[in-house]
């Protein structure tokens, strides 16, 4: 006779260092931060850790690396990943549309409030990585290591397309924006593992609820004000970038996946080899190239990445 098996959920990932949850009262909004904090006494000397996220993520997408990098080093660092406003759990802008430089004017308040003494290291995937880049420039003297994962930075833009683009501003502007939502938490999790199949389905599963959450009709909607999905009407422009890249003091760690592809994103207007082009200004640079990884390195392969960000921000 054989005994009916019953079917198991999918294991949810377990921290290996469970974060807190904090608040902080920023330019006029009340923005979320993860901290881990160093084991007592364990963390003298080295210094404060802030890693941010990049678009539609949340600064919980760091719990993978930083249990990772607690096997190499032990609970000797204190790690903080703020939830950028209108992401996470942090309160939305309330406009109706999002400005680069709010993110600047945030991460300097943040670091008023959690490092007003002391430089710190600062890691930013993504449009995080964009973010830091600028930011060493600005505030050289706040930063001691840069880490920058895949923050490519954008095509240059001409003058002439500026019509355009605030022509196409205008009419989103005009626009509700939305994002789809999901029937459950498996729904999310299996949206994803869809996104990135590199993704395991425990760290899926437990991603998926600081990603999404249920609203008062049981729906999971995506934690992202809408109003990021609208078009920024300021143009790239890459040679003010490459200024301020320029004026960056404190050494730079380059990090991307073996298997990124950004075609699919810029096509031939925009290659890896122009941004390593660009890369070149900055004073001091270390580049890595992380194999097995697409742009969500910190998600596909967290222990090589840990690695490499333990060596880097070693004294």
């Amino acid at each position: 006779m054989t005994t009916p098996t019953t079917p198991t959920e999918p294991s949810t990932y377990r921290p290996a260092r469970e974060p807190r949850s904090r608040f902080l009262t920023l330019r006029g909004l009340r923005l979320h931060v993860w901290e881990w904090p160093a084991s007592a006494g364990a963390g003298e000397g080295k210094p404060l850790l802030v890693m941010v996220h990049g678009w539609a993520d949340v600064g919980a997408s760091f719990q993978f690396v930083v249990d990772e990098l607690a096997r190499v080093e032990g609970f000797a660092r204190h790690v903080i990943a703020p939830d950028w406003r209108g992401f996470g759990l942090s309160q939305a802008s309330g406009a109706d549309a999002y400005w680069f430089a709010d993110y600047l004017g945030d991460l300097d308040a943040l670091l008023d409030a959690v490092s007003p003494h002391a430089p710190v290291d600062l890691v930013g995937h993504s449009m995080g990585g964009n973010i830091v880049m600028s930011y060493a420039g600005v505030r050289p003297a706040r930063l001691r290591r840069v880490v920058n994962l895949e923050g490519f930075g954008l095509p240059r833009s001409r003058p002439e397309q500026a019509p355009r683009r605030l022509a196409q501003w205008l009419d989103e502007l005009r626009k509700p924006q939305s994002f789809k939502g999901f029937d459950s938490r498996d729904a999310v999790a299996a949206r994803l593992v869809a996104n990135n199949p590199r993704l395991s389905a425990d760290k899926a599963a437990w991603l998926a609820g600081h990603w999404a959450a249920p609203d008062a009709r049981g729906r999971w909607e995506v934690r992202c004000d809408p109003a990021h999905k609208r078009v920024n009407p300021v143009l790239y422009r890459v040679d003010e970038h490459l200024a301020i890249w320029a004026a960056i003091e404190a050494p730079l760690l380059w990090v991307e996946g073996e298997l990124t592809d950004v075609e699919p994103w810029w096509g031939q207007r925009y290659t890896k080899a122009e941004f390593h082009e660009r890369l070149d200004v900055v004073k001091q640079v270390q580049r890595v190239t992380l194999p097995g990884c697409a742009h969500m390195l910190h998600h596909d392969r967290p222990d090589a990445l840990a690695g490499v960000l333990a060596g880097f921000l070693r004294d």
